[in-house]
């Protein structure tokens, strides 16, 4: 009969191979699967003014977003929109939901006229739910 030797006996190896190349796979995967969504209002250059209290604030879908460039041009969803234009924008989206919140993203170099028409226009068409788009001190 024979008897087991200590040196006979081999150590336990685990084989990280697999492991690592199912790792690299998803990765590969998540990184070919994630699309980086970008608003059309953050396409237009606009040099937002500061705000200590300004965070970041994950939008609902049906929110409008309104944006005045330094020279006053208006935009809406990232289309240039002229006033009368957009007051009956407004006045679609009040009949739709009164609640719904609309957010205006003034340059801070932009007429401060420009910015009242915007809120007043919002307020004729019965959308009072209003933000004002500012970035924090630490972004510039």
């Amino acid at each position: 009969m024979k008897l087991r030797n200590d040196l006979d006996l081999e150590e336990p190896v685990l084989n990280l191979t697999p492991m690592i190349d199912v790792v690299f796979n998803l990765l590969v995967f998540f990184m070919c699967a994630t699309t980086f969504f970008q608003a059309a209002e953050r396409e237009i250059d606009i040099d937002l003014p500061n705000a200590e209290s300004a965070g970041a604030v994950e939008r609902p879908p049906e929110e409008i977003v309104i944006t005045v460039r330094a020279d006053g041009t208006v935009y809406v969803s990232g289309e240039p929109r002229a006033e009368a234009d957009l007051l009956t924008l407004l006045r679609a989206a009040a009949q739709a939901d009164p609640e719904t919140p609309v957010t205006i993203r003034g340059d801070r170099e932009a007429e401060h006229q420009s910015i009242v028409s915007v809120m007043d226009a919002c307020g004729l068409a019965g959308l009072f739910n209003l933000a004002v788009g500012t970035t924090t001190s630490e972004e510039g």
